[in-house]
């Protein structure tokens, strides 16, 4: 809607009241609301597919709108609430990406640098830049395709280590390179550690300083937090259920645990309303310049229907409409995180399991309920690469 004030009875008042009247023919169509009703569904469809809980959260132009199905804990049988907190996986990638990208504005650093200006001797090739791992294009291979090839004892070899940056490049690096620099998108968790590095030389901080500083404090983010090494979430949380590779074998209760082989790629904790506010106020543009936001926003191909920038993904939704965030998966524990261009509509969605293929594309529909407003079709791929299962931190 447009709205003016028109001069009354005079020619040209009514010219511009036609004028004005005759725009909605050619304007875009009215964004189309949330579909609470198919986001319940979404959630019981992913409890019949052995997810123990599942809930949503959509915030949309200040009215919030949540869900929630199952239990958040299989010993007491607690119902799970949206008001859980629970590993992100992942969606820290954006989190990282952005302090980055302040140190950018900040000018401590250049996005086309190459990495080893910054720190000395950790990649074997100089042409690797800052860009290239923001945007998964540097060919450093992911260390966690070897870490969790067995599901549950790759887990629990690493459940209570502690690695450091270095220790986990080392694993990266011992394998040949996927892609020349600047190459095509191949996703590695690698990439985001050398981030984390990056930050900590940079600021001289830990990355639980730089997050709390940068982020959360600012944006008032109260269940948000980065425990590393702690294997406690703090206050009340939903516990997160690993689905071991062999059909139908008992979950396996994965809630504590250090997340050292993912830090600054996938170690926080958060939750539905923090994970909204946080988007909205990110593609609202109040947490980087406008340019920087907009570097976030140069995409390169990384899938059917997706796309990836800095630490961000967009995925185009079958209704024409596109949203941008992350998913994330971490043991016990995958998250949907969305927002509309302007951050004015957000969706943060949950469900307590991990390395269930079936469930992870089910909860890839609440995009659909939460900005196409209509029953979710099949998603439209997942990103070249992708192998679903819970050691790797995933978009």
């Amino acid at each position: 809607m447009v709205s003016v004030t028109v001069g009354k009875g005079t020619a040209w008042g009514t010219a511009v009241l036609l004028a004005l009247l005759a725009v909605p023919a050619h304007a875009a169509p009215q964004e189309p609301a949330p579909d609470l009703a198919a986001l319940r569904g979404v959630l019981r469809t992913a409890m019949q597919q052995r997810a123990p809980g599942a809930m949503a959260r959509v915030d949309d132009h200040g009215t919030a709108s949540t869900t929630a199905a199952g239990i958040a804990d299989r010993r007491t049988l607690r119902a799970l609430s949206t008001a859980d907190r629970f590993r992100i996986g992942s969606v820290t990638k954006t989190f990282t990406a952005v302090v980055l990208l302040q140190l950018v504005d900040e000018k401590r650093l250049r996005l086309d640098d190459p990495v080893n200006r910054h720190l000395p001797g950790l990649l074997p090739d100089d042409r690797i830049t800052v860009r290239h791992v923001l945007s998964h294009r540097s060919g450093l291979y992911d260390y966690t395709n070897d870490m969790f090839a067995k599901t549950v004892p790759g887990f629990e070899a690493v459940r209570n280590r502690v690695f450091t940056h270095r220790q986990l490049m080392a694993r990266s690096l011992s394998r040949p390179r996927t892609t020349a620099p600047g190459g095509t998108y191949s996703y590695s968790n690698a990439n985001f550690v050398v981030a984390g590095m990056l930050i900590k030389k940079l600021t001289g901080n830990s990355l639980r300083a730089e997050y709390q500083n940068r982020i959360i404090e600012p944006l008032k983010l109260t269940d948000t937090f980065y425990v590393h090494p702690g294997t406690r979430i703090p206050g009340r949380y939903a516990r997160g259920y690993l689905t071991p590779d062999t059909p139908g074998a008992a979950l396996v209760d994965a809630t504590e645990q250090t997340v050292s082989w993912a830090q600054s790629a996938g170690a926080l904790i958060s939750s539905a309303r923090d994970l909204n506010t946080f988007l909205s106020a990110l593609l609202g543009g109040r947490l980087t310049s406008a340019a920087q936001l907009a570097q976030m926003q140069r995409w390169v191909p990384a899938g059917s229907g997706q796309a990836y920038g800095l630490g961000l993904r967009r995925r185009d939704l079958s209704c024409g409409v596109s949203v941008y965030g992350h998913t994330g998966a971490v043991q016990g524990f995958y998250t949907y995180a969305f927002a509309s261009k302007d951050g004015r509509r957000s969706l943060a969605a949950f469900t307590n399991t991990s390395n269930n293929g079936t469930v992870h594309t089910t909860m890839l529909g609440t995009l659909e309920s939460a900005f196409c407003g209509k029953k979710p079709k099949a998603p439209r791929g997942s990103a070249v690469g992708e192998r679903i299962d819970p050691g790797a931190v995933r978009r």
